[in-house]
Formats: structure tokens, sequence, C-alpha cells
């Protein structure tokens, strides 16, 4: 039987009051027209020298402050640069236990694209805590299993998730649209007195001293500031929150493009005994089968100097999909796209009182499913870990330190090096090297003790398990 399941929901949040000051941001959904300047809490955490403030450009101009309301209680404050998972799900959190959280979104709008679909089932697990589960599972796709094939024999290995029963209340990985998860978690954060997510904001420095951190944005009407106790940079792979603070993103890029076609070609009846999630070895060729509830996902490399529009023209995605599937209609194809794949991690995740999460901090292929899973649970650690720092006293500096050593061991030692593999394994040359690679998977898949601890890696339950604890362990 699976574990009891967690009663959604957090912490009634505190009350929420606003202190006088400079530098501030109009709100958009909620005190319009008003000017905050953040409350300044905390130990100073040290953690490596405070960037300087950019310098602005000739059409930049800050705009004046203005006066809060008198009287106002002071207000402990977490800005968050970016509103993908890993930023709002770290606001939803700080939010719902009584810190003030500001979010500030480059885009005008939470972006709709087909992105990661993958939720491994501890993220589902954190997601239930946060009562935002259910409606992912609802709109979603449970795939009770995954498989490892060779396209040149024809062999399959199947891993039966079903093993994690007893683990965790979600046995399955879910194929779900990232999108999804924003607009819900979006919608919950809206609910809280204590949020705001501000859209067409984007990032452009940070500066910081001992007692608070700004952030440098451009909006709408030009350049602005907001300042708080603490900063989260969730601004993607290209993060401006990171390379404002100086941290490196070491790693290397893949030796060829990838390209994804979506259909709503159901490959299941085409090719015998698909699971929803294959991965198809091959010397020549290797792809990726991924379903969703309403399409099937179709992941191929291409050579590293193939052209853009030859590569993405119906007659060469037509000839490769029926490569894979042959049918007698040409395939729908409703998306498709192509795009260069890193491995980089930040050489560290934060410095004084800004630190980094999600894409910001980490990139990976996505064979695995671990990109934005691994994001989210940055962003549960880390908020974890300010609200331990803002509402009960604890060590700002030890706690921020340990997220930043904690989360890039993961990200090295498990995601990255997990994902490379399933990469190597895929693309595989070596004919012997590759038969070796089925049977011992075979192996794996019908051996139960050996099948459970393969799918609680794969599941990221052991690196889980490994690197969320909120509170270091004493020495």
């Amino acid at each position: 039987m699976a574990p009891a399941r967690p009663a959604p929901g957090a912490a009634e949040p505190a009350g929420s009051g606003l202190t006088s000051g400079t530098a501030g941001l109009c709100c958009r959904r909620k005190l319009s027209g008003q000017i905050i300047a953040l409350g300044r809490r905390g130990k100073a955490p040290q953690g490596g020298n405070p960037p300087t403030a950019a310098k602005k450009g000739p059409n930049q101009m800050s705009r004046p402050p203005e006066q809060a309301p008198e009287h106002a209680p002071e207000q402990a404050t977490v800005l968050v640069a970016g509103a993908g998972p890993a930023g709002l799900i770290a606001a939803l959190i700080l939010a719902r236990a009584g810190v003030r959280v500001r979010v500030f979104e480059a885009a005008e709008a939470l972006p709709t694209d087909l992105r990661a679909s993958t939720f491994h089932p501890p993220t589902l697990d954190m997601l239930d805590r946060l009562g935002l589960a259910d409606a992912l599972v609802a709109e979603g796709l449970k795939a009770p299993a995954y498989q490892f094939r060779d396209r040149r024999t024809g062999e399959v290995a199947t891993f039966d998730m079903a093993c994690l029963a007893g683990v965790t209340s979600f046995p399955f990985r879910l194929q779900c649209e990232q999108f999804k998860l924003t607009r819900h978690a979006a919608a919950a954060l809206a609910a809280e007195p204590l949020a705001e997510l501000n859209f067409g904001h984007a990032a452009k420095g940070v500066r910081q001293d001992a007692d608070s951190v700004t952030l440098e944005l451009a909006g709408p009407d030009g350049a602005i500031e907001a300042t708080g106790d603490y900063l989260i940079g969730a601004d993607g792979a290209s993060s401006v929150v990171r390379q404002a603070l100086g941290i490196a993103f070491e790693g290397f890029t893949y030796p060829e493009q990838w390209v994804v076609a979506s259909t709503p070609v159901d490959f299941a009846a085409l090719l015998p005994d698909l699971a929803p999630v294959s991965y198809t070895a091959d010397p020549d060729e290797w792809f990726v089968l991924l379903r969703t509830v309403d399409l099937w996902r179709v992941l191929i490399p291409v050579p590293d100097d193939a052209d853009r529009e030859v590569t993405l023209s119906d007659a060469f995605l037509q000839e490769k999909l029926q490569g894979i599937a042959p049918r007698d209609e040409p395939y729908p194809i409703v998306h498709r796209t192509i795009y260069r794949v890193h491995q980089r991690v930040a050489d560290r995740y934060r410095v004084g009182r800004a630190a980094i999460a999600g894409d910001a901090a980490h990139i990976n292929n996505p064979l695995g499913g671990m990109g934005m899973n691994g994001g989210i649970h940055d962003a549960v650690n880390l908020a974890g870990k300010l609200v331990a720092i803002l509402k009960e006293g604890a060590d700002a500096e030890a706690l921020l330190e340990h997220y930043s050593t904690q989360r890039k061991a993961i990200a090295e030692e498990y995601v990255l090096a997990h994902t490379h593999q399933n990469k190597q394994a895929i693309a595989e040359t070596d004919p012997a090297k590759r038969a070796a690679t089925l049977a011992r998977m075979k192996e794996i898949a019908a051996t139960p003790e050996l099948l459970l601890a393969h799918v609680r890696k794969g599941a990221m339950l052991d690196a889980v398990a490994k690197s969320m604890a909120v509170i270091p362990e004493p020495a």
C-alpha cells in the first residue's frame, strides 16, 4: 500500500506590511501604483564578494522612490527572477510560510510551448504537498513503464515502475507538459496575499550589501529596482542573475543538433509492445518516443552542420518518422523544433544573499527527464532553507552554503552523470557493447531487487534521498 499522502497546503501566512524607503516596483496584480520598499532581515551571509551594479544605459532611468504607508511593520522579502517551474514553486512555498515574495518574469505571459514533459515520482510527492499534483495527474498521462530498445535487433528491456508502490504515492512517470504546472502554480500563487507575480520585467543586474540584495530590472516603463532580503535566480539557462553574480557555467555542448517532432499518430498501434516512454539505441540514428495525452514526441539527432530549414521541412521529418514506423498516410506534424544540447553546471549556487536554481544552475540532455525535476527539487530545498532562515532564525551562511554544495553535488554526480550515461548507451556504435548493455538491462528488468534499485535511480528517488535535507547533518 502506498504511504498516506499529506494534506495539501501549508501554514497560514503572516500579516503583510510595507516599510518606507527606496527602490521599489510598481505591482501589476495588486498594490497598483505603489512603490514598495522591502524590509531587511537576517544575518548577513558571506559566500563571496557581492557584485557591483551594472551600469545603466543612456535610455535607462531609475524611478523616484515613493513613500509606503507610515508605521507599516517590517516584512521579510524574497525576490525571484523567473516564473518557470523552479521560480514559481519556490515562491509558493515561501508565501505559504508567511514570507513576502515578489516574482519577476521577463515574458509578457507564461509560455505554452512544448518544453519538459516528464514528472518523476518524488517530484509529484513534493507537488502533492502543495496541492498541485492531482490537477497535473488529471491532465497528464500515467506512464507505468519505460523501455530501452535496440533498433537493429528488435530486443526490448521493459522497466515496470509498479515496484515503487509503497515507496511513493505516485509509482509512475507522469507525462504532462511543463506549462500545465506553471499555469496551476501561478494560479495558486495569485491566491496568496504575500505574493506578487509581475510579467514584462526582465532582470538586468544584481547588487547586494551586508543587509539586502537588489535586483535591477527593465520593466514596461523603464529601468526599476526591487530590493529584498534574499534573491532566487531562476531565470533560465542564460540567467542574468548567474552572470551578474560572476558564477561560471562550465560543461560542454553535444556535437550534434537534436530535433523534436510531435504528432497525434499513435506509435503504440504501429510498434508492438511499445511503452509510453522508450529509448531506442542505434549506431547511426537513435531515437526517443515519448507519449503525452494528445501527442507522441519523437526525438532524433542530426549532424552539427545540418541546415535548420531543411531539417524542419515536411520532407525530412516524414522520411524520419516513416523510417521509425512506416504507415500509408503521411504523419501530421503539429510541432517541430531543433536545438543544441548542453551538459553544464554552475561552479557554485550562491553568492552572498543571492542563490540560483533550476536551469540557471544546471542544464542537461533530456534523456531521462531530469532537468525540470531537478530544478523543482532545487526550489523546494532552497525555499525550505529560506523559510528556516527568515522565520526560525537559522544561520543563513550555513544553510545557503549547504544548499550550494548539496545541490551542486547532486547535479554533477547524479543528474549530469545519469543523463550522459543514457546518451552514451543509446548512441553506442560498437555492436558487442550495445548487445552487452541490452543483455544487462534485460537482466535488471527480470530481477526484482535489481529492478527496484534501477527504477529508484531513474525516478530520482535516490537523488532526493541524498540531497534534500534542509538542515545539515551534525558533523
